[in-house]
């Protein structure tokens, strides 16, 4: 799959410091990536109804998390998917009425259209399901020849009736639970919310995840090999393609506070048992983002998408600033008065580096810097530009040559923002 365009990252004096985030598993500073590699990879979009503020909320937290890491002089390589089919993909386009392969198509190149306007930085490896099929079907048939998953008979399958779909076996993976740390109840309470089936007959237990559901009546469907024709069950999917992206341990996995259970939670347990216990090193979850006092989500409709703002003219860089208020791992609500308050911010940053000179930019450089590295706290990193632009557009610091080009440079390397 294609990914979008690359945007220029201008070069700063120095280097930036290793980062540190709040890993969502054990609610503990951690170095993001310690070795002199960083490796990443964030859960996509199903495309349909993209992109949403949560979405982009989403990605520029990341984005900002790959731009301090390459300031701070890592390698790094980063890799993401597009659920390119799924049930709700697949519903959509029954309830619009339009192929579901179209709908697929016209939303993952809105979205990349979107990312390209938001200035964030493309994956190294960019797969839809639809590419990475035999590679699943290959995990699907390790998981069964170790036991590690099973077979559930399906009489609505088409095809061979011996065949039924392919369920992973939860207890072979002995630290199953480890990534969100909840009781029982609340993951099959979960399950059942976000795209499980606890009270299908025939599981050995109820959270047992699905890794390949064979072909039914109207669906879309790949030859499986010994698995029967069928399509991949969510969670195997991103556990192949960031193992076959990244290799396994990698630094990171990243999504939505809403993918640690059940996604992260089986990703993780499918990686452990393909690669003898390993996965991510590091869970790290964005916060959600509301409209009206509620989550934003394509099943309430309560939407703000980024491509309704650009059609109205809003920058997007507006929009950006306006998501970089907040804190990447906090719950927040999308608002007008917010979108407003960037467009002012950025306005008043344009006319602060308007000039040749300026106040020196040094401790500007470094207080960004240490306010990503602190768990990507861009809300202080925006306020010590503030503060620049407060002295800049005061004129009452000694003027230093060439200033604004260092906060103009600093801003569009470690914020993504482009003056």
């Amino acid at each position: 799959m294609l990914t979008w365009p690359s945007p220029y990252i201008p070069q700063l004096p120095g280097r930036g410091l290793p980062v540190r985030v709040r890993d969502s598993s054990t609610d503990q500073l951690v170095v993001a990536a310690a070795g002199t590699d960083a490796t990443l990879y964030v859960c996509g979009i199903t495309p349909y109804d993209a992109t949403h503020m949560g979405h982009a909320a989403t990605y520029v937290a990341f984005d900002i998390l790959g731009r301090a890491w390459r300031d701070a002089g890592y390698r790094v390589r980063y890799a993401s998917n597009v659920t390119d089919v799924d049930d709700p993909l697949l519903e959509r386009a029954a309830l619009l009425g339009v192929d579901w392969r179209d709908l697929a198509a016209e939303q993952t190149l809105l979205y990349a259209e979107d990312m390209t306007a938001l200035a964030v930085i493309p994956p190294d490896v960019y797969c839809g399901v639809v590419e990475v099929i035999p590679a699943v079907v290959e995990a699907v048939e390790v998981l069964l020849a170790a036991g590690a998953a099973y077979r559930v008979a399906t009489p609505e399958a088409l095809g061979d009736p011996g065949l039924g779909d392919v369920y992973a076996d939860l207890t072979a993976d002995v630290d199953f639970g480890a990534v969100a740390g909840l009781d029982d109840d609340t993951m099959r309470a979960l399950s059942a919310e976000r795209g499980g089936d606890p009270e299908r007959p025939g599981k050995r237990a109820p959270l047992d995840p699905l890794l390949w559901r064979r072909e039914r009546v109207g669906e879309p469907a790949w030859d499986g090999g010994s698995l029967g024709r069928g399509r991949p069950g969510w969670h195997i999917e991103c556990a192949v393609i960031a193992r076959d992206a990244l290799g396994l341990p990698f630094d990171v996995e990243g999504g939505g506070s809403d993918l640690l259970f059940p996604h992260h939670e089986m990703s993780t347990s499918h990686a452990r048992l393909l690669d003898q216990g390993h996965g991510a090193r590091v869970h790290l979850h964005t916060g959600m983002v509301g409209l009206d006092g509620y989550k934003m989500s394509k099943s309430r409709g309560n939407l703000v998408l980024v491509s309704q703002l650009r059609a109205q003219g809003v920058d997007p860089m507006a929009v950006r600033l306006a998501l970089l208020a907040h804190r990447y791992r906090d719950d927040w609500d999308w608002t007008d008065a917010g979108l407003h308050a960037a467009q002012v911010r950025l306005e008043r940053w344009r006319s602060a580096v308007s000039g040749n000179g300026g106040p020196d930019a040094t401790g500007t450089l470094a207080a960004v810097r240490a306010a990503l590295a602190d768990d990507l706290d861009t809300p202080t990193a925006l306020v010590a530009i503030d503060a620049w632009a407060d002295l800049s557009l005061a004129g009452t610091a000694v003027p230093f040559e060439g200033a604004p080009g260092v906060i103009g440079r600093t801003l569009d390397a470690l914020l993504g923002i482009r003056l």
